[in-house]
């Protein structure tokens, strides 16, 4: 796979029929190896190495239902009260972020209320903060880090 935007990190990966497996340190399991996962794996290490989130608080590939549709966020994140705090979509690197993806995110958020929204390609990350009682949303430069999630 290809060099993100992101630190460079050390994954088991294994060959099998030809196809490349990732393990997937937080649901414990080898996942094929496609662009995506190459950087849904690579941002969940970013968050815990260096922004000190805690594995433990992570959901990957999280199902629900909204009027009577069926999502699934990428990966969520949990504070220390276990609310959602945090989404993140991952799209393959050469998928140009653009409104579509933040639409997406922002209909997942009508179910989870989180405070941050994350979408990223591994090479390009936008974060944007919430803010309910104003109706509003800014852009802001970082990612935070697991003690902003925790009020």
């Amino acid at each position: 796979m290809g060099q993100l935007n992101l630190p460079s990190y050390l994954f088991k990966i294994i060959t099998k029929e030809q196809n490349k497996y990732i393990f997937d340190e937080i649901r414990k399991k080898f996942l094929l190896l496609t662009p995506e996962e190459w950087v849904r794996q690579n941002f969940i290490k970013y968050l815990i190495d260096q922004k000190n989130y805690r594995p433990n608080l992570f959901h990957i590939e999280m199902s629900f239902e909204l009027e009577q549709y069926h999502y699934r966020a990428d990966v969520v994140v949990y504070n220390r009260s276990f609310k959602p705090a945090l989404i993140v979509e991952c799209k393959a690197p050469d998928v140009k972020i653009s409104q579509k993806q933040f639409d997406q995110i922002a209909l997942y958020n009508i179910r989870l209320k989180v405070p941050y929204l994350v979408v990223t390609n591994g090479i390009d990350h936008y974060c944007c903060k919430i803010d309910y009682q104003n109706g509003s949303y800014d852009f802001i430069n970082s990612i935070p880090d697991y003690s902003d999630l925790n009020p």
